[in-house]
């Protein structure tokens, strides 16, 4: 035990911090962002516009997709290009050991608890949501309170559309604090 204390503190005295005057340590001028999502976090990522004939439309970026079947209720998160995103079923062992029965109002809330904190994780805080549940108190309703009270945004902000000099009034720019 002496002797691997003794290597971790020679380690920690020997190391070289970012402070330090090194040749070859300045910051480069190019800055390249490989996050694909970060301009729809700014809200300036193109948001298709889709057809006005379709029905549920597709003006989103993320979108909450649920289907329940006989057995098992499946919540999933679908981007426009890329398809699913995250999913988290009662079907999966993790879910279904915690559950007395995988389609009851336990298991939608429950199931709306594990999106959301599986949302959160991957920095997922707002997706548009199309579900209509069809009484105020039943399990899809539970469903999507729960998803809310997780802390993700059940509605997308609108794309920040660029303005014109002439347009009348002009949107305040989404990466602009005003005080």
């Amino acid at each position: 035990m002496n002797t691997i204390t003794n290597k971790v503190i020679r380690l920690v005295g020997t190391a070289r911090f970012a402070s330090t005057n090194v040749a070859g340590n300045e910051v480069s001028q190019l800055f390249t962002n490989r996050n694909p999502r970060n301009l729809e976090k700014m809200r300036i990522g193109y948001k298709p516009d889709g057809f006005h004939v379709d029905s549920p439309g597709k003006r989103y970026w993320h979108k909450l997709e649920l289907k329940v079947t006989g057995r098992y209720v499946t919540a999933s998160i679908r981007h426009f290009e890329n398809g699913e995103v995250l999913r988290a079923s009662t079907s999966e062992w993790a879910i279904k050991k915690q559950l007395y029965k995988a389609n009851d109002t336990s298991a939608f809330i429950n199931l709306g608890r594990v999106l959301a904190d599986r949302c959160l994780q991957c920095g997922l805080l707002e997706i548009n949501c199309f579900i209509k549940p069809p009484t105020p108190d039943g399990k899809v309703a539970q469903f999507l309170k729960a998803v809310e009270d997780g802390g993700i945004s059940l509605k997308e902000p609108p794309q920040y559309k660029p303005s014109y000099p002439w347009d009348q009034h002009r949107p305040e720019k989404p990466w602009e604090v005003v005080e």
